[in-house]
C-alpha cells in the first residue's frame, strides 16, 4: 500500500460530522472558504506518475484525479487538484467515504451531507458540477 494513502486523515481523523461541526462554528462564507481551502493542505501530495489521463476526473472545471486502492472491504482514496479551493472540496468529499466499505459509500447521503453544509449554493455551477462528478466517480468505483 503506498504511504501516503494510509497518511490521509479524511475518513480516519477527520470525519464528515467534523467538518459539519466545523463549519457550523463560522458565520461567515469568506471563513469557511478559507477552511475548506486549509483542509485541502491536509490532503497528501499525489506523485506525478498518477496524475495520468485515466484517473482524471471528467465534469471538473479544474483539473482533478483520483486513485483508488481497495483495502479488503474498504476502499481508501488518493485525489489531488491543481486549484487550492478542489483540493478542499476533494477532502470534503473524502471524510464522508474515504476508508469506508463499497456498501456504506453508496448509502451514505451525500445530497443530505452537502445540504449540512450549505455547500452547493456557495459554489460556481462549474464547481457545483465537478464536486457532483467527484462523488458520481467514487460511487461508481464502490458499486463496481
Amino acid at each position: 500500500m503506498d504511504a501516503r494513502v494510509s497518511e490521509n486523515p479524511f475518513g480516519r481523523s477527520i470525519s464528515a460530522d467534523d467538518i459539519v461541526d466545523t463549519l457550523g462554528f463560522f458565520d461567515s462564507w469568506e471563513d469557511r472558504y478559507k477552511y475548506i481551502i486549509d483542509l485541502g493542505k491536509e490532503l497528501p501530495a499525489m506523485p506525478d506518475e498518477l496524475k495520468t489521463e485515466d484517473r482524471l476526473i471528467r465534469g471538473c472545471q479544474s483539473q482533478v484525479w483520483l486513485e483508488t486502492e481497495q483495502n479488503g472491504d474498504s476502499f481508501e482514496f488518493q485525489a489531488d487538484s491543481d486549484a487550492f479551493i478542489v483540493k478542499g472540496l476533494l477532502g470534503v468529499i473524502l471524510a464522508a467515504y474515504n476508508n469506508k466499505s463499497g456498501g456504506e459509500i453508496l448509502e451514505f447521503d451525500i445530497e443530505q451531507y452537502f445540504e449540512q453544509l450549505d455547500l452547493l449554493r456557495h459554489l460556481s455551477p462549474t464547481r457545483g458540477n465537478g464536486l457532483r462528478a467527484m462523488v458520481q466517480r467514487i460511487r461508481e468505483i464502490a458499486g463496481a
